[in-house]
This record gives C-alpha cells, structure tokens and sequence, in this order.
C-alpha cells in the first residue's frame, strides 16, 4: 500500500508559510435558554450560523461542511500538518503508469442505520461529488471509470495521470468528500438531498432538529476509529462526549452572555467588540485556532445586469478601501487584521500584494470608470446576513460605498441560512435573485488555484456568481500541469493578474478570528473546522 503523501501546497512548493505579521498570541442580559435533562456530558455550542440544509454536496456553506464532519466520514483525510491521510480506506496502490488506483477499505465501517459502508457508496458518493466540487469536476475530466470491484473494494481508471487524487479524495475545504449510502450517492446532484445517515464518529439526532434553535448530535456507538493518534481530521476519531447540541442564538451579545453564564460551553465566532468583556472572565478562554485567518470577499452575480460587465466589476474594485472593510468587521483589535489585496490568501507564499495598483480606494476615480463602463441605474441587491456580525458588516460597509458611488442600491437584511439558499437562485435579481453577497473563506482553502473555488471561472457548474473566463481556466490548467513549483508559481501569478483584470471577487482583507470557551473545555484543536472528537467536559 502507498504511504502518507504531501499536501498539495507541499509537493508544488506552495506550502504555507507563518504568519508572522497577521496572527496574535492567544489572548487571554441573561439569555433564557432551556437547559433541559441533558447529562453533564453534553457539549452545548454556538456554530456561526444556522444549520438550514445537510447536504455538502448542494451548498459551499462552511455550516454544512462542519456538520458533514460529524455525521460523515471521508476516504483521505487532512492531519494537523496538511497531509492526507487513509481515513476509511487501508491504502492505495497505483499501476498503469499511475492510471489505475485501486482502493481498500478497512474493516467495522458500518452506517448510522447499521448497513456495512461498501465500495459501491463509495463510488456512487465520488460521483456526485464530483459533479460539484471543483476538484471532483476536475478529477471527474481525468476519469474514465469508476467501479466497485468488491464490497471492500474499488478502483479509478484515469485517462491521464492525476496527482492529486489523494488530495481531491482527501481534502478539507468544502464541499469536501463525504461518503454516502449509494442510494444518496445516485441522486441528483444539483437537487439538495435531505438524508442525513452518514458512517461519522456523530448521529445526527432529526427529529431533534429544530432550524433556526436547535441541532443535536449524538454519540455513534457503532463508530471504529483508526487505531492511531488523531490529528487533525485525520487518525483516530475518539469521542468522549455523548452528546452535542447547536444552540442557533443569532444575537451575539446574547451568545456571550450565554458563554459567561455556563448555559453554553463553546461559542465559535465571537463578535470582536465583545472579546475585550469576555477576556475579563477568569472562566472564559479565547483562543485562536486557526492563525492563517480568512480571506473576505465581494462576489458578483456575473448573469445579470450590472455585474455581467468587467469593466463596472473593475469599478468596484477601484472604489474599494480595504481598511474600511477590515475596521467594520474587526474594530480597533488590530493584531486580528491585515490588508490582503490579493487572489489568494495572505502569509501564504503566492499571497502578494498583486492588487495594489488597481485598488487605489479612489472614489472618484471609480467613479469615472462606472460612468465609462456605461452603468445604467440597473438595480444592484446586496444580500447580507445579520445573524453574521461580520458578513452583515461587510454588506453595510459595501451598501454605502456602491451608494456613493452612484449606485442604485437595496440590501436585502436576511439570515446566513437563507443567504445560502437564496444565492443558488439564477435570476434576475428582482425576481428572486441577487447581484452580491459577502463571505470569508479560510486561507487554506484560497492559498493556490488547485482548491481555489471563487477563482473557477468555468460558466454555470461554478461557484455561485457563475463567472465564464476561460483564460483564467486555462491558466488554471496549466498550474496543475506544471512540471516544477517555480513554472507553477509563475503561471499563479499569471492567474491572478487576468483575475485582477476580470474580477470574479473583491478581496476585502483578511482577519482571524478567535474562538471562546468555557476553561472545563478540554481537546479543543488547532484547526480551521471546529472538530468534536477528541473534545471532553471536566
């Protein structure tokens, strides 16, 4: 069998750097919330956003995936170092001149309804997978079959050699690989599918699920972790709580008063305006785990009017003053934030201040280039979300720029939730569509084109906004054909400069964000997903 291999970032000698400069040392009224019979070995959290869909495959929405590491389990997994790892299967062997990869999976995997997890879930869920995710579709371009060859085995036949099979198989962003009953696997993937049985360390508890307040997760007894250390999302899965229970509490002052009190254990995205009175509470620790921090964004809707021409995206870009953003959304904590006029992320070695030159935050200027580029008043519907302080900052922030700007404007206040749903919607945006929303992705998951999802520009199977450049895609081609890091880097660059040019995002800047717990919290890991084995009560 084929041993660990190195992350992609890795072996194309992108590996992510410190962040010196970007990250920080850790920094040290009475909701009514029923407290109920649950037992002391109960983990109640606050997620960052409503649980308002359980299906990975249907949505991008990091909600959806920490959900999907609970109840799901995956083939490859990523460790605390970003290298893939067997997960469900015992290993891989290759032949063929790297064409065949045959897999193995180790024995005990069995279904929350007790079914044995077999090769064929595993062949129907890397289809539908891939007819979503930018790597699956990637993968799915050099497949030529896929075929179960036993109930423990099963093999990929590709037309071309595809290096970063364990990495797609493997990765950690969204829509991540998650492995489903067949019958799950053979539905279609562009129609949300509502089961929730997966093969993962967590039960989800439905008909406990209450959207918009409550989300249970119980202990699965027929879980076999790996017998190894865990790391990451990687190695041995061990739970030690029996339950978990997402408390879905949209105001944040609310939430931190629910932490202070001890009504709940573990709040994940603190507002930054409440850190400073949380600090004060000897019970209380916040801790950042994930130092690289996240990315912000502007994305357009590239179907409709006005967005659908460059030349009024550049004008956005132009207008746009990073500092703006970053003071809306974190407020005067500056070891929390960073400029970032970039593609990708920042302290990551392709992370460079490519965008200075076309983001001079000239409001007169841009304003001069949208009169240009022919804006004829079309309406612009800004989606923003006010259960996310930072995303309804940023959506404010965006409302009165493209005001300003000479803008006609209407922000449309919803929940994250509905802001997932509502953003697969293709219409024009005053039937039901939108022309912008804001998000944040961790910075390992926009470090380099591979796993780059707002830089796939490849028309209606793309992210949401469905923009079509096909230089940016055949750039993108030629990085993952390069036949050493420094031609990769190159063609990187290449990239990012046409994105500057075609503009599928703003970069807002890039922040981190802490997380807060109650100091009888034990187990909690460094790491941009929040993981639950491992995690323990005193």
């Amino acid at each position: 069998m084929a041993g660990n291999r190195r992350s992609f970032l890795e072996r194309a000698g992108l590996a992510v750097a410190g962040t010196a400069g970007l990250t920080a040392a850790s920094p040290l009224s009475r909701p009514a919330i029923a407290q109920g019979a649950a037992s002391r070995n109960t983990l109640r959290f606050i997620p960052h956003a409503n649980l308002g869909a359980v299906d990975p495959v249907a949505t991008s929405g990091y909600i959806v995936r920490n959900y999907g590491f609970m109840v799901y389990d995956t083939l490859y997994a990523v460790d605390a170092e970003f290298r893939t790892r067997p997960q469900m299967v015992e290993g891989h062997t290759v032949s063929g001149n790297g064409l065949l990869w045959q897999f193995r999976l180790r024995e005990g995997l069995r279904f929350h309804d007790n079914e044995p997890v077999r090769a064929v879930d595993c062949v129907a869920s890397i289809k539908r997978w891939g007819a979503r995710d930018t790597m699956g579709q990637t993968l799915m371009q050099a497949t030529d079959d896929i075929r179960a060859t036993s109930d423990r085995d099963f093999e990929i036949r590709l037309k071309r050699p595809f290096p970063l099979m364990l990495d797609s198989l493997g990765k950690l962003s969204t829509q991540a690989l998650f492995i489903v009953p067949e019958r799950v696997g053979n539905s279609d993937p562009q129609v949300p599918n509502n089961e929730t049985i997966g093969s993962g360390p967590f039960r989800f508890a439905r008909n406990q699920w209450v959207p918009g307040s409550l989300a249970v997760f119980e202990k699965f007894p027929g879980y076999v972790p790996r017998n190894e250390p865990n790391s990451g999302a990687a190695g041995g899965k061990h739970v030690l709580l029996d339950r978990v229970e997402w408390r879905i509490i949209p105001d944040a002052s609310t939430s931190a008063s629910a932490l202070q009190t001890g009504e709940v254990d573990w709040y994940e995205q603190p507002a930054f305006d409440l850190l400073p009175t949380m600090q004060r509470n000897r019970d209380i620790r916040i801790e950042i785990t994930d130092p690289l921090g996240s990315l912000m964004m502007i994305r357009f809707n590239q179907l409709h009017p006005p967005f659908d021409k460059p030349a009024i995206r550049q004008a956005v870009l132009m207008a746009v003053d990073q500092g703006a953003y970053l003071d809306a959304v974190v407020g005067n904590l500056p070891q929390y934030k960073a400029l970032c006029r970039s593609m990708y992320a920042c302290n990551t070695p392709l992370g460079r201040d490519q965008g200075a030159g076309v983001m001079p935050a000239n409001l007169e200027r841009a304003r001069q280039a949208l009169r240009a580029a022919g804006y004829a008043n079309e309406k612009v519907i800004i989606l923003g979300a006010t259960d996310n302080p930072a995303n309804n900052a940023m959506a404010q922030v965006t409302t009165d720029l493209l005001r300003r700007l000479g803008m006609n404007v209407d922000l449309v206040a919803t929940d994250w939730s509905a802001l997932l749903a509502r953003r697969a919607n293709r219409n024009v945006p005053d039937r039901g569509g939108w022309s912008i929303f804001h998000t944040s992705w961790v910075g390992v998951d926009v470090a380099a084109p591979a796993l780059h999802l707002p830089l796939r520009t490849h028309g209606a199977p793309a992210w949401a906004g469905w923009p079509d450049d096909p230089q940016i895609e055949a750039l993108r081609n030629q990085f993952l054909e390069a036949p050493n890091p420094q031609e990769a880097e190159r063609i990187a660059m290449l990239l990012q400069a046409r994105a500057f040019e075609s503009v599928p995002f703003v970069p807002l800047g890039q922040f981190i964000q802490p997380t807060a717990f109650r100091r009888n919290v034990q187990g909690i890991v460094n790491a941009p997903v929040p993981y639950f084995w491992g995690v323990s009560k005193s």
